[in-house]
């Protein structure tokens, strides 16, 4: 059980340091506005995370009682989901851009609304939900839902120490980033391994 749980707080780790519109704006906002502007986004996109929860562990676990094929079936959807974000992962382009331009001001509040909003509203985030949680439910006897909400707790815990890392040192990861161009690549490919290798682990 702790072996699944801590393979799961490393593969949230090592998404959350990647790439991606959620903390590339986290960083943005810092750059601009202050880390305590930063912090305001991140708190949004954490608390967005819950309700995907919720509707993975209700909607997954009453498919679990009613129809274990069914879960099999999910199980591996979430194998060639994974896949699917490895291959976009591997054409993308490995280089970090991020523009502080026209960026407008808003108070923290308004920063907590987009980004909780940016993440209820994201139909991907629930997908990725469905795909990356099912492959680590740890124990037999624990009720589903449970298992679920530990995870989700795990990831919020885990993305929020991380974005929150950029809200606050934002000023030298950008600095970080600029002065080394290779970080995108290596941030790439280990988004790449961490997709590949969930997605293997079920298939075989």
């Amino acid at each position: 059980m702790l072996e699944t749980l801590i393979s799961f707080v490393l593969a949230t780790a090592t998404l959350a340091i990647s790439p991606g519109p959620d903390n590339i704006f986290v960083l943005t906002q810092s750059i601009v506005n202050g880390k305590k502007y930063g912090l305001a986004t991140v708190a949004g996109l954490m608390t967005g995370c819950i309700i995907h929860t919720t509707l993975v562990a209700f909607g997954v676990s009453e498919i679990i009682k009613q129809n274990p094929n069914l879960f099999f079936v999910i199980k591996l959807f979430g194998a060639g989901y994974l896949l699917y974000l490895a291959y976009q992962v591997y054409k993308s382009d490995a280089n970090i851009a991020f523009s502080t331009e026209n960026v407008q001001k808003k108070s923290t509040l308004q920063l907590f609304k987009t980004g909780f909003w940016m993440n209820v509203l994201n139909p991907k985030v629930t997908v990725f939900f469905l795909a990356f949680f099912p492959q680590f439910l740890f124990s037999d006897t624990l009720p589903t839902v449970i298992q679920f909400y530990v995870l989700g707790g795990l990831f919020i815990l885990t993305s929020f120490l991380i974005f929150s890392s950029f809200a606050i040192l934002a000023g030298k990861i950008s600095d970080y980033i600029k002065q080394h161009d290779k970080v995108g690549i290596y941030l790439k490919w280990a988004q790449i391994v961490v997709f590949v290798g969930i997605a293997l682990l079920i298939l075989l």
